[in-house]
């Protein structure tokens, strides 16, 4: 079934980018306005724009339940095998504390009152 979606999303993404490739910028309709060619246009003299725009959306909006669908089948088919990681099976559940760490010892140290002592930089 995957195989199916796939194929049939690379055809809609084909046609998608074949579609967008066809139409014309919004500077070439302002001629169009005028009435210089618009009777000589293929779907009539409101031009292009509603056909094709209506395409495009319809094949966008395939091209994205596609996407989703192929998303949703690769989830829902993933599989972790554990025999790849056998470290994180045996992970403890509590840390034990190791005695061996020193500690700092954070007895107050006695000011020192008399700077003299002090060697001269």
């Amino acid at each position: 079934m995957a195989t199916y979606i796939l194929v049939f999303h690379f055809i809609i993404a084909v046609a998608l980018i074949g579609l967008i490739l066809v139409q014309q910028g919004k500077g070439a309709e302002a001629g169009a306005s005028f009435g210089a060619g618009a009777s000589q246009t293929v779907f009539g003299s409101g031009g292009s724009w509603n056909f094709f725009s209506k395409s495009t959306a319809l094949l966008a909006t395939v091209f994205f339940a596609t996407s989703i669908s192929l998303a949703l089948i690769a989830k829902n088919s993933s599989v972790i095998d554990t025999e790849l990681f056998p470290e994180l099976i045996d992970v403890p559940t509590e840390l034990e504390r190791d005695d061996d760490i020193p500690v700092v010892d954070e007895s107050p140290k006695a000011p020192v009152d008399d700077l003299s002592e002090l060697p001269d930089v």
